[in-house]
This record gives C-alpha cells, sequence and structure tokens, in this order.
C-alpha cells in the first residue's frame, strides 16, 4: 500500500513545516490529489489518521481535493480535460501528452 509511503512523506513535509513556522498543531490539511495519481482516497485517510499518532498533526482532517489531467494532441490539437490515462488522440490516432493529474500537493494547512 503506497498510500502509507504517501502519508508518511507528507507528514514529514508538516513537521518540517511546523518547524519553520513555529506553530504547534495542525488542524486540517487540505490535500491535492491528481485524478491519475494512482491513490486510493480510503487508504490515503487511513494513513493520515495512522502516521498523525503523537505528532503535531494528531487528530487533523485531511480534506483530499481532486485534480484533474488535460490530454492533448499536438499534432492536431485536439485537447480534453480526463479522469483516466489514454494514450492515443481519438480524432487522429498520434499519441497524445498528458499534463497534469499525477500530482500530490499540500494546498493548505490550518494551524495554531
Amino acid at each position: 500500500m503506497h498510500e502509507m509511503a504517501l502519508c508518511e512523506s507528507l507528514m514529514a513535509i508538516i513537521e518540517g513545516e511546523a518547524a519553520s513556522g513555529g506553530f504547534r498543531q495542525v488542524h486540517s490539511v487540505s490535500l491535492e490529489v491528481g485524478l491519475l495519481a494512482g491513490v486510493e482516497k480510503d487508504a490515503l485517510q487511513f494513513g493520515f489518521q495512522v502516521v498523525t499518532r503523537g505528532t503535531v498533526a494528531e487528530g487533523a482532517v485531511l480534506r483530499i481535493l481532486s485534480a484533474t489531467a488535460q490530454a492533448h494532441c499536438p499534432l492536431c490539437g485536439w485537447q480534453k480535460i480526463v479522469s483516466q490515462p489514454i494514450r492515443l488522440c481519438p480524432a487522429c490516432a498520434s499519441p497524445l501528452s498528458l499534463t497534469g493529474g499525477r500530482d500530490l500537493r499540500i494546498r493548505e494547512m490550518e494551524v495554531e
């Protein structure tokens, strides 16, 4: 389950921010998760609750925001927002370029 590793990395970022920002408690974290990131949201929620025990983020709410991906054909210009990876352009069968949708990004933290 790679979600647990993602949560551990997320917690490392939060702890680093707490040390540099001087806050003692995290109340919520808004995390943008790309639709193509291959992340199971329920597993991410569970992992977050596990890794935050005994930390500045214990009891914090994890808000998961979905981020779309954009498919674009460099040959014919076809483009569309996608929620699943597609490889070939439906208009001309050329390879598509995908942007976004694979990242995880902390958008906001409510801290004290």
